[in-house]
């Protein structure tokens, strides 16, 4: 960031906010008016935060790899020669001569996930004129854009809930914070709230609008292209949510004990199915090999690249031998990795300190309402649809996540597409459980 930051970030501040005042009667009510713009805010604040920690605490990062040494670089060339620029913006990670003084710049330019995101900046970066923060606040703005129609899903479902689904959604530390920079993580958050949104009106709310469905493909593609494994993760979730909503639609109950195994199975079926389709031209993500990877990933991050950045934060869950069963084995350990660790006595640095508060904080409110309602109720709310889809989804992730990292501040950022899924989950659990607990007893 420069001085130009302190000239051009106020303008475009100003005409978001300017925007977000503008829309906000379009997609709000008296309920939910309330946390539109300070959930706004604090992505915005998250984005720069991520900028000033990358710039002046760890002195690097893939931020910077994305902007300062990949997306200005491409907005450079279009000053120079938009016909350049959009070469680069359109370019496979082949040098061309007439690109090479550019590309060659371009850390990223190789690596196909990373470079989604810094065509991305540098679309953002033609208006802001290469603005750091600038273009950060309009990533922050997209996410947020997500984050918001997640909120609105279950919102619908669950109306009086408001201000316990804001909570969990809008205003959890580590996400506002991680989920709004220049960083892959941004814009997959965003995605993923779109995809659920979309989702959720064509088939649970059954309205085949063909803006939702060219939504969902573009946000699927675009995950699918920078961050693979979230797809892997979300489609058996989408899947079970589907097919779970059709069987608490049955009336009777000897035909919904008859049909639901049938139905799971099948739906289960499609889960291993749309995995197999995501991973088959990725030799990293094919079901064969996906433990090799994990191992792979984890032991990078936690001894190579990831170390730098980790100052004495990496963890382990034992030895990672490359097969899928080996991986499997580990699941319990890697699904509380992520879920309810680092503990406060294993805080290495300051940033580990907030990561373990709230680890903390989700650890306690699990017990909380599991104390709170009794294994009873809570195992049988647990198949509740909206229910069984946060949990499905977000300990799928955690095991994804948790196996394959190995280091804590690395973590950190990328658990935060599973928290408000799982904090949502967790409390539509308190609900049911409560509920069913109140009108037996």
């Amino acid at each position: 960031m420069s001085l130009q930051d302190l000239v051009v970030t106020p303008v475009f501040l100003s005409l978001v906010y300017l925007a977000a005042y503008l829309v906000r009667p379009w997609v709000t009510n008296e309920d939910t008016k309330r946390y539109f713009i300070p959930a706004l805010t604090v992505k915005i604040i998250g984005a720069i935060a991520v900028g000033l920690i990358y710039q002046f605490y760890y002195g690097g990062g893939d931020t910077f790899a994305f902007h300062t040494h990949g997306s200005r670089i491409i907005w450079e060339a279009f000053m120079d020669s938009p016909m350049k620029g959009l070469k680069l913006l359109l370019a496979n990670g082949e040098h061309r001569g007439d690109i090479f003084n550019y590309s060659a710049q371009i850390w990223y330019f190789r690596d196909q996930q990373s470079y989604m995101v810094i065509r991305l900046a540098a679309l953002f970066d033609l208006i802001t004129f290469g603005t750091y923060s600038a273009t950060a606040v309009l990533f922050a703005v997209f996410s947020f854009s997500g984050l918001w129609a997640l909120f609105l899903t279950f919102y619908d479902r669950h109306g009086s809930l408001h201000l316990l689904l804001a909570l969990s959604i809008l205003f959890v530390p580590s996400v506002f914070f991680w989920g709004s920079g220049i960083l892959k993580d941004t814009v997959t958050l965003g995605c993923l709230g779109w995809m659920t949104f979309t989702f959720y009106k064509v088939a649970i709310k059954q309205d085949p609008n063909p803006i939702w469905m060219t939504i969902f493909l573009l946000c699927a593609v675009l995950t699918f292209t920078i961050k693979k494994y979230i797809l892997l993760s979300i489609l058996p979730a989408f899947i079970l949510w589907s097919f779970t909503k059709y069987v608490g639609s049955i009336r009777s109950v000897a035909l919904k004990i008859t049909v639901a195994p049938l139905l799971l199975t099948i739906a289960g079926a499609f889960g291993y199915y749309a995995i197999l389709k995501v991973g088959e031209d990725d030799a990293r993500y094919n079901i064969y090999s996906i433990a090799e990877t994990a191992r792979m990933t984890a032991y990078d991050i936690r001894y190579g690249w990831g170390a730098r950045f980790g100052e004495g934060s990496g963890y382990s869950l034992g030895e990672l031998d490359g097969t899928l069963g080996g991986m499997i084995k580990l699941a319990p350990a890697a699904i509380n990795v992520s879920l309810f660790r680092p503990y406060v006595w294993e805080v290495r640095n300051p940033l580990m300190l907030f990561s373990a508060l709230e680890a903390l904080v989700s650890l306690l409110l699990t017990a909380w309402v599991f104390l709170r309602v009794g294994p009873k109720y809570f195992l049988k709310s647990l198949f509740k649809s909206d229910v069984l889809f946060c949990i499905v989804f977000s300990t799928i992730f955690a095991f994804a996540v948790g196996v394959s990292t190995y280091n804590f501040g690395t973590l950190a950022r990328y658990k935060i597409p599973l928290l408000p899924f799982y904090f949502v989950g967790i409390i539509l659990l308190w609900q049911y459980g409560y509920l069913n607990k109140k009108r037996l007893s």
